[in-house]
Parts: C-alpha cells; structure tokens; sequence
C-alpha cells in the first residue's frame, strides 16, 4: 500500500499519478474521513489528559481528607467518553484503511502513459522467428496428435481449462522446469525454497491480491478461509512478513517451483484453447528482497535472469516495458518477457518481472536495520517467472516442431529427458 503520509501531505500529486493508470481517487470521501479521523484523535487526547487530571487530584483530595466520590464521578464519566471516542476512532481508520488498501501503487517515472497493451513499448528483441517449409501447427494440434495431450480427459475429471499431460511430453515439462531450477540456483545465486500452496489472507494482502481481487482466487471454505496460490510469489514473498532483516543477509533471493491456482474471472472467452490460460499450471518465480537503493539495478538483473532461461531454449522473444495502464495493481514497474510462437503467429507473454518498490513491504511490515541509522525501514520486493513452465513447454513444441509432428529436443533439455531426443 501506499504511505499514508503522502495522502495527508502530497494529496494532489497522489491523484495526478493514479490518474496515470485511470484510477479516479475520491479526493472528498477521503478528506472528509481524514478530517473527521484528526478531529476525533484530538478529542481523544484531549479525554485521556483531562482523565489523568483529574485521577491526579483523587490522590491530592483524599491527602486532604477530602470527599472523592465527586471527582471520581467524573473520572467514570471521562473514561466512558474517552471509550467511545476511542472506538469511534477506530471505525474512522477502519473506514480509511479499506479506502487504501485498494489504491494501486504510484507508477516508476520511466512507465510510458497509455491505456492497455497496444501502448507497451518494445525494449528489444532476441533470436529470429523460425521459418518453416510448412504450416507450423499450434501445440494443442501437435499434442493431440502425439495422444500426449488431453483436455477432454481434464475436462472430464474437473472441468474445461485444465491439461493432462503424459508419457514424453510430461517429461519434457519436468525437464523444462528442473532446467530454470537448475539455473536460477547454479548460476544466478538463489535458494531453493518449497512453499505451502494453500496461504491465508493476510499473505494475500501482504502482495496485493486481496482484497480488490478475491475473485480471481479459489477460496478454500476452512475457518479461517484458505486460499490455493495465484503464484508462488505469495507465499516466497510473505517470508519476509512482520520481519526486520539484518543488512547483511540482504539481498535476499527465492526461487520456487510450484503449481498456481487462478479462477481467470477476468479472462471470460479467452484464450479457450490449448493451455494458454489456465486455472491451474507450472511456475518457476524467482523473488528477491533488497535494499531500496538497489532495487532498480535488481530489476534489470532479475529481469535479465528470465531473459537466459529463453537464450538457453533458443526461445526467440522480445522484452516490452509495460506502459501505465497494463501495469499490475502493486507494481511500479514491470517488464513483460513474450516468446515467439509460431504455430499462432504471435509473441505471448511468458514471463512478468516487476519491481514493486515499498508497496507490498510496507502491507507486510517486512524492513531491514539501516546501519547508518540503527533504525528498521522498509525493503523493497520484485519477483519474475523464471519462468511459467506450460507456456514454456508450447514454445519449445511449437518452435522444434517438424513436418511430421515431431517434438525436436533443445540442446539444453537433453541432460533432463534420458536419452530422448525426438518426441514421436
């Protein structure tokens, strides 16, 4: 979330930068709760200090031998006051917290202004598209075709928009994933980390998913409600929760395979087909927690960490800078990796790399000790995927297609798929 401090100092600059991301701010409502909030608290101060008086002088009147059941009838009276002033208090910042908590974050100065994806700007391109002496087919014609890829199946055993994978072509999943594991740990320096894939709430709030986008989660009926993980970045993130980390154990980096669970409340008629979008699938997210002055560099490495997983898979893609109005909620910055598939004709998006700044530690309470000051202070997060492994596995099927249907292996994978070289 937001410091509050810049709604109650920098008020009209706030407005400005979410109208960036067409986000109206009702500028009245909350004046007028932060009016009435400054109003109350004074009130309450000005109870509590009249109450200790006035306790101070029943010790000064029965000193003197004097009557305390006056005074101490004022007492009682102040305390009931000062008790609903309290509580009316309360409910004022209630009120202001659920007006906050959905304000998506300020965007990075470098954000470029637009309103959806046709504005995101292109930063550059790896690789050359294949050219084929043939139709290349789309994965999910080349997967049927192999009998390795069944959606009815899934369909039939819980519903549209989940996959059963077998035989080579779920191996070659695995294999996919242990490559960016692998990779994420050999090379860029992060530590494996298993996770829970069911989290409460309050880690949900911690990243931003809730509560503005609860619908687009599978709630668990539990008591408290349980959530299954949109992505790792949920629980790897929430480590950090209600932490003061020691400067020298920054920065601190995650990675995590797991499954992700979404509800696509959103996406209603797309992408129907294949296993573009699903409720759930594969993802390798690598986070990393650091020191503020260093998230910007971060996010060019983290960024840069997705970017080989695609250079090792001889994946072609392009890296686009998302401008203002395709930018996630808690973001203030992401970069957008998108691969080449060739059997659609188009770059998707394979991968996500986001540096949200304070915003999500600041919902969490996650800080550091500053050295320099002794004092605890707000880290900042970013996570990628490193990458989401289904869309990962339609690239390397439809870029190492054949004629025939066949799936050609990556050099890269080899090491991972015992001796298989040719799926078909």
């Amino acid at each position: 979330m937001l410091d509050p401090k810049l709604f109650r100092t920098d008020l009209d600059n706030v407005i400005n930068q979410l109208k960036r991301r067409s986000f109206a701010f009702d500028a009245n409502a909350y004046s007028a709760l932060e009016n009435r909030r400054k109003a109350i608290q004074i009130k309450t101060q000005e109870l509590q200090n009249e109450r200790n008086t006035r306790s101070k002088q029943v010790g000064q009147a029965k000193a003197k031998g004097e009557d305390v059941q006056p005074i101490l009838a004022q007492v009682q009276h102040l305390g009931d006051e000062l008790k609903a002033a309290e509580a009316e208090l309360g409910q004022i910042q209630t009120e202001l917290d659920a007006m906050l908590n959905v304000v998506p974050n300020i965007l990075d100065e470098t954000v470029p202004d637009g309103k959806n994806e046709d504005s995101n700007v292109e930063i550059s391109r790896w690789g050359e598209p294949a050219k084929f002496d043939f139709q290349p087919k789309d994965h999910d014609e080349l997967g049927a075709k192999l009998g390795l890829m069944d959606f009815e199946c899934a369909a039939k055993i819980t519903s549209a928009r989940f996959v059963l994978l077998s035989g080579q072509l779920a191996r070659l999943q695995r294999a996919i994933i242990q490559l960016m594991l692998d990779t994420h740990t050999a090379e860029h320096g992060y530590t494996e980390t298993y996770v829970p894939f069911l989290v409460n709430a309050d880690s949900l709030f911690g990243t931003g998913q809730l509560p503005k986008f609860e619908a687009d989660l599978f709630k668990i009926n539990n008591e408290p409600p349980f959530y299954l993980i949109p992505t790792a970045e949920v629980p790897v993130t929430n480590i950090v929760r209600d932490v003061i980390v020691d400067a020298k154990d920054l920065p601190l980096k995650f990675v995590c395979h797991s499954p992700c669970f979404r509800s696509e409340a959103g996406a209603y008629g797309r992408d129907v087909r294949g296993m573009i979008r699903q409720h759930q699938f594969e993802k390798v997210e690598i986070v990393q927690i650091v020191r503020p002055d260093d998230s910007e560099r971060v996010h060019e490495e983290l960024t840069r960490h997705a970017e080989i997983i695609l250079e090792k898979l001889k994946l072609p893609y392009r890296k686009m800078l998302l401008c203002a109005g395709d930018t996630g909620f808690s973001s203030s910055k992401t970069y957008d990796l998108e691969v080449w598939l060739p059997g659609q004709g188009v770059y998707r998006e394979i991968s996500s790399c986001s540096n949200f700044k304070d915003f999500q530690a600041r919902r969490m309470q996650a800080r550091w000790r500053n050295p320099e000051t002794g004092k605890p202070e707000l880290v900042h997060t970013l996570n990628g995927s490193g990458l989401a492994a289904g869309r990962t596995l339609i690239a390397v099927m439809e870029n190492y297609q054949d004629e025939q249907g066949r799936i050609h292996i990556p050099e890269a994978l080899l090491p991972y798929m015992g001796g298989v070289k040719v799926i078909g």
